[in-house]
């Protein structure tokens, strides 16, 4: 159970998500690489929802203090400008790539913000983000997948198993 509560919380993390978590799971082999991609993934939906419901409380409480308003304001522009066009050429589905895409600056905290600057529904943000965090899970389970048995030697020396 404690294995499964750090995957939650590093896939909580914000820039992290499960972009860091699946690869902690792999190398730290508490589970199998099944239930770490299953984990991270069913977390990963939950953040973004929780991101986009609590958005608004989160903005308000962002801009009382200025320091923290200047990067808050930073920060949506940049997802403004990094989205607006795909999403009003691609609807959700120009989200879901968005959210998919395993690079810095993407994933579920930053695709709940897009659409809730954009004004998207709800309900086109569940269907953005449930397929973005699922594309990103493959993308980042294959990639630790061909990693580890490329180089599942080099785990070996850096992670001590359980006995």
């Amino acid at each position: 159970m404690k294995h499964i509560l750090h995957l939650i919380f590093i896939t909580f993390m914000p820039a992290i998500e499960l972009r860091g978590s699946i690869p902690f799971g792999f190398v730290s082999n508490q589970l199998h690489w099944f239930w770490v991609a299953l984990i991270c993934t069913g977390a990963n939906i939950v953040v973004g929802f929780l991101v986009y419901f609590l958005l608004e409380w989160i903005i308000k409480l962002m801009t009382l203090f200025a320091p923290l308003g200047r990067l808050w304001k930073w920060y949506v522009r940049r997802t403004q400008a990094k989205i607006h066009d795909a999403v009003e050429k691609y609807g959700e589905w120009g989200l879901a790539i968005f959210i998919g895409v395993p690079l810095p600056g993407t994933g579920a905290y930053s695709g709940a913000l897009a659409a809730y600057l954009l004004g998207m529904s709800f309900r086109k943000f569940a269907v953005a983000n449930i397929l973005g965090v699922v594309i990103a899970g493959v993308i980042v389970t294959v990639v630790c997948l061909l990693g580890k048995g490329t180089f599942g030697w080099l785990f070996d020396l850096f992670v001590e198993r359980p006995t």
